[in-house]
């Protein structure tokens, strides 16, 4: 390695210098050793990603740029030049960049060398045969890197030599085809005109037949003509290319260039050339008539027809407003119009989007000429196919148009809408349409008919795109266009009413009437949506709405002008009346949401008053009271409390409304229904909500007959697509032709299956007559029967066969028509799902919505059975959108459901129950997801609210037990539930439930996880079915998992989370209690680091009292499981639960103990028992006085050296039922102890408690050899329990202890042994546990 760093710095040695030398290998071998990175470089070139492609070249470059003068530039330079004839094309374009990039960076390297490397390396003399096309590509690939690099221009000698080299290869057609002349028309497009003076002689003949032979020798000589066109005129002469000789020419040389670009689908530039020379020339009629329109059309050559089209979108920003109407009346747009036609189908190519760009373009471009702009458009516009246009109804570049333009371009459409001229259109027809259709239908009337369709729905289309520039008065003239002309006629013109003064040229038949109707309730969804009350749009902040009704009413006043198609009845004048009385007493509550929400329901259903006068005029009716109940204040006194208690309220009456707008197939009303729905869904009721539940729900649905009636326009869809269509379906007549006779074989199929047992007695007892018609039984049946009986029984098998027929029929036509019944039925569904969508979201909080769980899930379930057609799949996709999306992951859920929990509970129990007995597992997913929801619900619900009296009060407890609120669920009643779901999903092979579902339960609510697996571990059976170490590492696994959750103890803000830490701190001691228990070999010094860590935060937030209620309760759990860890809970800790103050206290503190003014007796009570304590406490005699002081200070060194015998002796351990050391499994040491100086801390079992027998047995070996057996034991054991400091003599203090405890002993008088016992029985009394 040390060899090759050095090789790597050493200097590479020029290429002159390698030259000299004449040892290439040796040069090779050095680059080798030098970078192999810089070899990667070249197979990085050849790559098909082009990023990886660029970024080599960069590299490449950057590389070479250190050595500029290196052998790498000689080597890169061979690489590049051998990569442009390697064998695969795709990487020759790749090294041709390459190449490019490198000579363009490094502009010393002369492009003569690269050029005569380029002939040397590929030899077309020498080269073999199998070689000769990649040796071809090398020498065309090369001239285009030199013209890439932008420095062939300007070394003419180089260009030379690349031009030569480019008419070399133009001689190899087979294998080039026309690339060199196109690299070469490319390289002289860029060199100077004193360049292209010198160059032209010797790259065009001076034969006009060779120049019009190819689309390259063509675009050179355009070239010479467009640059230095003195000197062409020189070498050819004078030239006219589009004089009668030369046209038949040009169409083989356009035709040539269409074929050339057919993969590509562009225009050949030289097309586009001749366009501009025509233009030049003035001489653009005879090329556009005799080149494209006689000549290249007429070839039937489809390469040809969309080179003229491209030529007709490039050619309209060079036109004059004369020429483009030349243009767009000629054979080539009506070639266009045919071509949209016969397009439509899915494998055909269309043009359309093509040239709406070409129109886009050219409509942005020349925004200033409006006249221009407007021709265009009307131009495309007149190009129909029996009076129908072919261009869409919506048309995106109609944006581009100036509001000049627009405006012109709307008065058009009106007028032609009024008055057709159908000669002023270029109209054809298909050769199917001339080869099937009837002459019958090539009538006038049709035409206008097709043309008025497409003339409203394209105005309806400008003021529904919303990207169009338009203004204010032409929106209200189209709306009151249709308005007009949908239901007004006129009777007699008046300047007051525009659009009375508009006459017609053919009479509006009632179908189209109806398309304009269809049209203008579009047009009123998208004023709806899109001009809602902006202001700038409608005066005064109106709705158009508004307007539209106040135009209506004007024209009903004008009964002398104007006149309705359908007169009103006197109620339905009344009706309108009132509806409009009803509005300005909304005007006065415009304030409220819920008034503007009734206002448009109220508009919308006046305006279709002339629409369906009838149940309009109902509907208005019920608004109307609806309206007037919802506004008022307060209920009405006058009517008696039965009538009040018969009537529905208005928020059920409004419903039914809403549910009969939303049986009309009209996309406004649904828009409509779901708008209001959403203002009065706050005032919902549970019958309310139960009648929209009804529809949901299928038996109801199917079984009774409910009042909304579907509507259905399936037939006057037919009748209204039926002339748009007419072109399709004569198309598809061959087809359909062929499919009759399998539809006939199909009938007779079903004609079999429709014979029942009563038909075939009926055919039985007619045959039978027949015979005994004819006379006596014989063998021969033929010769008896008569012609009278032949007849006969002809005559009646006929009309037998015949009513079977009538049966059959009926019985196809009764299921059709429950056919058709189920899919309106299934439409219906899926709009009165928009209402239930509309009440969870924004009434998710509603106690109503938990009612929606069970119907949501009932409509899955049978969707699911039932989703085979795409109805089916829409009415399911859309319920579980709702319910997962919109209900069960909502953000808010319902707070009050005090009154409902046990419903609810049993409701849980209910959904799992039915989510293990379902066949599917994605439905038993609902059905738990509906479960964790409740959970949700019922986890977020306090348990009780306790009424309270005065706000002070309330205030006062709000904040007392605001954080002591439980929620209402039961845990273990639910815990039960899922552990039963559990059970079944282990043991039943066949089970619904999947794992995902608990996992989802878990880790939504960890606390249930802990209770079941804390239950699951407390069972017996668990045990024997796991080996010990699959055991023990299940354990492991548990308490790692637990160790993880007690990370964050004590840091609880909500209920939830309290929780979690109760449940966990539970499972930690059932894990520790099963490792004791069953001696596991368990490391335990993580969760007992873990939990000594977190005890100072959970004493100090336990002694503040800022804690959640049950945090007393997780205080004790943590010290149940430290004792299973060997770690007892301190006394200190228990003395302060109950300290008591003492007589040395200052007045502050006794203050703070006080609760309240007691009597003295009291007070001497409580200090009796401490008196007795100090007494006890005291080691002298029980007659000796001292002062207050000196006795303080001996007590305090009493209570130190009696808790540091305590602790080194292990009393709390020898009282407490759990075991004394700790539970770390047999192989883990023990915890070590507590330093005496530092009570306040966890005390320590002692580090070698087995060892205590012991000692005990010597002290009494000892006792017994002295003689003194009792009291020299009970002096020994008190010397034991001593610090070892000072058994040492470095402290005189227990040599004191020892002789004043030999004293008393030897006195008779065990004080310091009964005071020990006393502490005990004292503590004892207070219940002071460890």
């Amino acid at each position: 390695m040390a060899e090759m760093e050095s090789q790597d710095v050493a200097e590479p040695v020029s290429p002159g210098e390698a030259t000299k030398s004449g040892a290439p290998p040796a040069d090779r071998h050095g680059l080798l050793q030098h970078s192999r990175e810089f070899l990667d470089f070249f197979w990085d070139i050849a790559k098909p990603e082009q990023e990886t492609r660029l970024e080599a070249t960069e590299k490449l470059l950057e590389y070479l740029r250190t050595r500029p003068k290196g052998s790498e530039m000689k080597y890169a330079l061979m690489r590049l030049i051998t990569g442009l004839g390697v064998g695969r094309e795709t990487a020759r374009p790749c090294y041709s960049l390459a190449l490019a990039q490198l000579l363009q960076s490094f502009e010393d390297i002369p492009l003569c060398s690269i050029l005569e490397q380029i002939k040397e390396k590929y030899n077309l003399q020498k080269v073999k045969k199998a070689m000769v096309r990649p040796a071809l590509f090398a020498h065309l690939f090369g001239v285009l890197a030199l013209f890439q690099s932008g420095r062939l221009v300007k070394d003419q000698e180089a260009l030379m030599k690349s031009v030569k080299l480019l008419q070399v290869l133009t001689q190899h057609h087979n294998h080039l085809q026309e690339q060199p002349q196109k690299a070469l028309v490319d390289i002289l497009s860029e060199v100077p005109e004193a360049t292209l003076k010198d160059i032209l002689p010797k790259v065009l003949k001076s034969d006009l037949g060779v120049v019009l032979s190819s689309p390259e020798y063509l675009e050179l000589f355009l070239l010479a003509q467009q640059k230095v066109p003195a000197k062409l005129e020189k070498l050819l002469g004078s030239v006219d290319l589009f004089s009668d000789e030369n046209i038949p020419r040009l169409v083989n040389v356009l035709k040539m260039a269409a074929a050339s670009v057919k993969k590509e689908r562009k225009l050949p530039a030289v097309a586009l050339d001749l366009l501009r020379l025509a233009l030049q020339e003035n001489k653009f009629p005879r090329f556009w008539n005799e080149v494209l329109e006689q000549g290249l059309l007429k070839k039937q050559f489809l390469p040809a027809s969309f080179l003229c089209f491209r030529l007709l979108g490039a050619a309209l920003p060079l036109l004059s407003k004369k020429q483009l109407q030349l243009v767009m009346r000629g054979d080539v747009i009506h070639h266009y119009g045919e071509h949209l036609v016969t397009s439509k189908a899915p494998d055909r190519f269309k043009f359309a989007p093509e040239m709406d760009e070409y129109v886009g373009t050219f409509l942005e471009g020349c925004k200033t000429d409006p006249e221009r702009q407007l021709a265009v458009l009307v131009a495309f516009s007149s190009i129909t196919n029996q009076g129908h246009p072919v261009v869409p109804t919506f048309w995106r570049v109609v944006q581009f148009l100036s509001p000049c333009a627009l405006k012109d371009y709307v008065a058009w459409l009106r007028d032609m809408f009024l008055q057709p001229n159908l000669d002023s259109l270029v109209d054809f027809s298909t050769s199917n349409q001339k080869k099937n259709q009837d002459a019958s239908l090539h009538v006038p009337e049709r035409a206008v008919f097709r043309l008025r369709k497409w003339i409203i729905l394209r105005l309806v289309s400008i003021v529904e795109n919303s990207q169009v520039e338009k203004e204010e008065a032409l929106v209200e003239e189209v709306a009151r266009f249709c308005l007009f002309h949908s239901f007004f006629e006129t009777k007699k013109p008046t300047s007051q009413i525009p659009e009375t003064e508009q006459r017609l040229s053919f009479p509006l038949e009632s179908r189209t009437r109806e398309v304009v109707c269809s049209a203008f309730f579009s047009l009123l969804q998208a004023l709806s949506t899109q001009f809602r009350q902006v202001p700038g749009q409608t005066p005064g902040g109106q709705p158009w709405t508004y307007r539209l009704v106040q135009f209506t009413d004007m024209l009903l006043n004008h009964n002398r002008n104007v006149t309705t198609t359908t007169p009103f009845t006197a109620q339905q004048r009344q009706a309108w009346d009132r509806m409009l009385q009803t509005l300005k007493e909304l005007e006065a509550h415009s304030t409220e949401v819920k008034a503007t929400a009734f206002q448009h329901l109220l508009l919308l259903v006046g305006i279709h008053l002339f629409k369906s006068p009838a149940e309009s005029c109902d509907l208005l009716g019920d608004i109307q009271t609806c309206i007037e109940k919802s506004l008022e204040g307060k209920p009405r006194r006058t009517r008696s409390k039965a009538v009040d208690s018969q009537e529905p309220p208005w928020v059920e009456v409004l419903v039914e409304i809403l549910l009969a707008l939303l049986a009309q197939p009209s996309h406004l009303m649904r828009q409509v229904a779901r708008s209001v729905f959403g203002h009065i869904c706050s005032h919902l009721t549970p019958r309310a909500l139960q009648l929209i539940l009804d529809v949901l729900n299928p038996d109801k649905s199917q079984d009774e007959d409910d009042n909304v009636v579907v509507m259905d326009d399936s037939d006057d869809k037919q009748n209204k697509s039926k002339d748009d269509s007419d072109s399709e379906e004569e198309e598809k007549e061959k087809e359909e032709e062929e499919e009759s006779d399998d539809e006939e074989e199909s009938d007779e199929e079903d004609r079999d299956k429709d014979v029942d047992q009563g038909f075939r007695e009926q055919l039985m007892a007619v045959l039978q007559a027949g015979k005994a018609l004819g006379g006596v039984d014989s063998e021969d049946e033929e010769e008896e029967l008569g012609d009278e009986a032949m007849m006969a029984l002809d005559q009646n098998l006929a009309s037998l066969f015949a009513e079977q027929k009538l049966r059959i029929q009926a019985k196809k036509d009764e299921k059709s028509k429950l056919q058709k019944e189920k899919v309106l039925r299934r439409d219906f569904q899926i709009r009165v799902l928009d209402l239930v969508e509309v009440l969870v979201t924004k009434q998710p909080e509603n106690s109503l919505v938990l009612e929606l769980l069970e119907p949501l899930l009932t409509v899955i379930r049978r969707s699911m059975r039932t989703s085979s057609s795409k109805q089916e799949q829409d009415l399911l996709h859309k319920t579980a959108r709702i319910f997962t999306h919109h209900l069960c992951r909502a953000r808010h859920y319902c707070h009050d459901v005090s009154n409902h929990v046990e419903a609810l509970h049993t409701q849980v129990e209910r959904l799992v129950q039915q989510a293990s007995r379902q066949a599917d597992s994605s439905v038993a997913l609902y059905y738990f997801n509906a479960t964790l929801y409740l959970l949700r619900v019922l986890k977020g619900n306090p348990a009780d609210a306790l009424p309270l009296k005065t706000p002070k009060k309330q205030k006062a407890s709000a904040k007392a037990k605001a954080p002591q609120a439980t929620s209402c669920l039961d845990l273990k009643r639910v815990t039960m539930v899922y552990s039963s779901a559990l059970s079944s999903f282990l043991t039943k092979r066949n089970s619904p439930l999947t794992v995902p579902m608990f996992l989802s339960l878990f880790c939504r609510h960890p606390a249930q996880a802990c209770l079941l697996l804390q239950k699951a571990l407390s069972m017996g059976e668990l045990r024997p079915c796991f080996e010990h170490s699959e055991w023990e590492q299940l354990i492991g696994q548990v308490l790692a998992k637990v160790t993880e959750n007690l990370r964050t103890l004590g840091k609880a803000q909500t209920k939830s989370e309290q929780q979690r830490e109760l449940s966990s701190l539970e499972l930690l001691i059932t894990v520790l209690k099963t490792i004791h228990l069953q001696k596991l070999t368990l490391d335990l010094t993580t969760i007992l680091g873990l939990l000594q860590g977190l005890q100072p935060s959970l004493q100090q937030s336990l002694q503040q009292g800022a804690h959640l209620a049950g945090s007393s309760r997780l205080y004790d759990l943590y010290w149940q499981a430290m004792k299973f860890l060997g770690v007892q809970r301190p006394k200190s800790e228990k003395k302060d639960a109950k300290k008591i103050p003492s007589d040395t206290q200052s007045p502050v503190s006794m203050k703070r103990k006080k609760k309240g003014f007691l009597p003295e007796t009291k007070k001497r009570k409580k200090r009796k028992p401490e008196d007795a304590t100090e007494q006890d406490a005291k080691p002298a005699t029980p007659g000796e006085k001292q002062p207050p002081s000196s006795g303080k200070k001996k007590r305090h060194r009493r209570k130190a050296a009696a808790s540091a015998q305590s602790q080194v002796n292990g009393k709390p351990a020898a009282k407490s039922s759990a075991p004394n050391t700790p539970i770390t499994g047999p192989s883990t040491s023990a915890t070590p102890t507590a330093s005496p100086s530092t009570p306040a801390t966890p005390t320590a079992s002692p580090s070698s408690p087995a060892k205590t027998p012991k000692l005990r047995k010597k002290h009494q070996k000892l006792s017994q050899m002295n003689g003194t057996a009792r009291t020299e034991s009970a002096g020994k054991k008190l010397q034991k329990s001593l610090p070892k400091k000072g058994a040492s003599g470095k402290s005189p203090q227990p040599t004191l202890l020892q002789k004043k405890a030999r004293l008393s002993l030897a006195d008779g008088s065990p004080s310091l042994l009964r005071s020990g016992a006393k502490r005990k029985k004292v503590q004892l009394k207070k219940g002071v546990q460890p």
